[in-house]
């Protein structure tokens, strides 16, 4: 498609909106729906959508990843912490067991279904991991309905990004945009496999960006979109007006298991950063300043004689860190990155950890009222099962893993007012599943002492090992009780 084609189709979209809403609020009221001209200006839409549909769905690839499962627990499916998110029918998220459902079953195939575009003429092809992540073995359908084996290039749980390549020249490929330009109420378009059925197209618009905190990956930073996507989208690419990708199909938010009009997908420059590194080294490294961050509420900000709550607070500076060594203290105001203001903790998060580790970067912060510029040369960025490794001998006894209770968490979960760490994962048939304990419990004392961040957590349960048993005072939607994991002795 031509840059001047892609203008018009632009141009056309826009009017095409105005003539829509026109349609449908002010020609019932002067006899105008009739009129050929707003019939016309409709079926034009809808042949620039098509043309858009064309020019990209030669890129869009089925995806069947075959693994093997050693255990099978028949139960019901659990989204995260409870909440009614669904990453289009894989087996992605936790699931909840009852005791009587733990025994072990003989090894079975499991076969996830999703898409996946191509992006090189040459094969390399962007994915979800979780999708592919855990496959032995990957085929790709094309367009064509030719079906190839896929290599696994690389995998990213931490974004759920993956890049597999199948064998080939001058393929159909997207072209990757500038997801940083795209604008709330623009156009988009999805395509991908719903449901087994092969190159779907449906359109909507941006909804929202920077949606976080949503519990899919520990890096997130969501284009929301109201495109119809549905289980079997999962890896397919968000586009743009000008057939551009601009993002990856992740997960949507359902009461039903269906769409219901919010749809959320990788941003493409944080896949392309990924995929940059998977393809030089099969592994991603982040950069790391090593602080504990917050967002500045209203009475934060006023505690602090600001005007208002834009820009990150550091709550605590580790020993030996990169912020450290620069000389960033606790209670510093980080209000630029690079040049750039920052307004928000995740999205501070994200724009740090992009960043290879050794980079040099200039940070602003605010200390006493007055605005200092430090320049810190990254460190390296832990795993998350290095991270923690801090809680985990005691923890992978015990089954289970903990995060901080955010204020979005609290109001999702209906814990607002209480304090303690929320339980992000339980290993079946632990210690810590056979005693009820699910993703989305609150854990609020430790041995009959409070605990208010993982941080606490962590000093807690450590203390509680050596006794031989942890004493737990969970809360788990209404109830609160107290239980007993007793650790086995070595």
């Amino acid at each position: 498609m031509s840059h001047s084609n892609t203008r018009q189709n632009k141009t056309l979209l826009r009017f095409s909106l105005i003539s829509v809403l026109l349609l449908l609020f002010i020609a019932p009221l002067s006899g105008f729906a009739q009129d050929s001209g707003t019939i016309d200006t409709l079926r034009q839409t809808g042949k620039a959508f098509a043309k858009i549909a064309e020019k990209a769905s030669p890129a869009v690839v089925g995806i069947k990843a075959e693994t093997t499962i050693k255990q099978n627990y028949p139960a019901m499916r659990e989204q995260p912490f409870g909440e009614p998110f669904d990453p289009f029918g894989d087996d992605f998220f936790f699931r909840r067991r009852s005791p009587h459902q733990r025994s072990p079953q003989p090894k079975s195939r499991r076969l996830a279904q999703g898409s996946g575009f191509i992006i090189s003429a040459d094969g390399y092809i962007l994915t979800n991991n979780h999708l592919v992540g855990e496959a032995e073995k990957v085929m790709v359908k094309l367009a064509d309905d030719r079906e190839l084996e896929a290599k696994i290039i690389g995998t990213d749980p931490e974004s759920d990004v993956a890049v597999i390549k199948i064998d080939g020249n001058d393929l159909a490929y997207l072209k990757l945009a500038d997801s940083d330009v795209i604008e709330v109420g623009e156009w988009v378009l999805a395509i991908g496999n719903p449901f087994g059925l092969s190159h779907t197209v449906t359109a909507g618009i941006v909804s929202a960006k920077g949606r976080s905190n949503v519990g899919l990956a520990a890096f997130e930073d969501f284009i929301q979109t109201d495109a119809a996507i549905n289980p079997g989208n999962s890896g397919g690419p968000l586009l743009n007006l000008d057939g551009d990708a601009v993002g990856i199909n992740t997960a949507i938010i359902s009461r039903s298991g269906g769409n219901m009009g919010i749809g959320l997908a990788i941003p493409i420059n944080m896949a392309k950063a990924i995929y940059d590194q998977l393809i030089d080294s099969g592994t991603v490294v982040r950069g790391f300043l090593g602080v504990t961050i917050q967002d500045l509420t209203t009475e934060l900000a006023a505690s602090f004689d600001l005007k208002d709550t834009k820009g990150v607070l550091l709550s605590d500076v580790t020993e030996g860190s990169a912020a450290e060594k620069a000389g960033l203290k606790p209670g510093d105001i980080v209000v630029e990155f690079e040049g750039q203001p920052v307004e928000r903790a995740d999205n501070f998060r994200n724009r740090v950890a992009i960043l290879k580790p050794g980079t040099k970067v200039e940070v602003v912060v605010l200390r006493d009222g007055k605005r200092k510029t430090f320049t810190v040369e990254l460190g390296k960025r832990p795993t998350e099962a290095q991270i923690a490794a801090g809680q985990s001998e005691v923890l992978e006894q015990l089954g289970f893993a903990v995060r901080n209770l955010t204020d979005d968490l609290a109001q999702r979960l209906g814990y607002q007012g209480l304090a303690g760490v929320v339980v992000s994962q339980v290993e079946p048939g632990s210690l810590a599943g056979l005693a009820g304990i699910t993703p989305g419990t609150l854990i609020q004392q430790v041995n009959r002492h409070p605990v208010g961040n993982t941080k606490e957590f962590d000093k807690a349960i450590k203390q509680a090992a050596g006794e031989g048993a942890v004493l737990l005072l969970i809360r788990d939607e209404r109830y609160t009780r107290f239980v007993v994991l007793k650790l086995p002795k070595k």
